[in-house]
């Protein structure tokens, strides 16, 4: 979670090098939408986090304003603090998590996924660091993911996932390989 300059700065970097920006120094005026949306998310976690005052009040106010419009355009529903550092969303297309769940660093969403609870819960899942999740990915219900977990397109998880470093595909989820999550993210993330 964003709780200083030092952590919201780090968290800039982190996102920019997940999404292979590594040189770089912002996004181009015309296009770069995803990196414009990961940024907006992370000055909104920062207004919530960390200001406070009546400036800090408006300005919260107006990042949670272009925060939301381009959350609508893009098709993510995604809430602050939820995400480590490291977060990648390649494509446009739908996106929803819950915002109970608790993702670690370095995860990679492609379209189409969801990370819900169930059932009119208000628990969602807790998810480890270095994680993937294919195009039409579920995760449904206030289930525990390992760190360095592959989750394959079109997979359903409905139950824990305590194994770490493995590949799950399937409806519903179940173990297809030994294989680390790692291939499917940014190796800059690990240099």
């Amino acid at each position: 979670m964003i709780d200083s300059k030092q952590k919201y700065k780090l968290y800039l970097e982190q996102d920019k090098l997940a999404l292979g920006r590594k040189r770089d120094k912002r996004p181009k005026l015309f296009g770069d939408e995803i990196w414009k949306f990961e940024i907006l998310l992370r000055k909104v976690e920062y207004d919530i986090n960390c200001r406070c005052g009546l400036s800090a009040l408006l300005v919260g106010k107006y990042h949670k304003f272009r925060f939301h419009r381009l959350s609508v355009r893009l098709g993510f529903t995604i809430p602050p603090n939820v995400f480590g550092e490291g977060l990648a969303i390649p494509h446009y297309g739908l996106i929803v998590v819950h915002g109970a769940a608790k993702v670690g660093k370095n995860c990679r969403l492609q379209e189409g996924v969801t990370i819900g609870a169930t059932n009119g819960s208000h628990e969602a899942a807790v998810i480890g660091d270095n994680c993937y999740f294919g195009s039409g990915a579920k995760v449904i219900g206030a289930v525990r993911i390992a760190d360095d977990v592959a989750v394959g397109a079109g997979a359903v998880v409905t139950r824990d996932i305590t194994e770490a470093g493995t590949t799950w595909a399937g409806v519903p989820a179940r173990k297809i390989s030994g294989k680390d999550s790692h291939d499917n993210l940014c190796s800059a993330l690990f240099g």
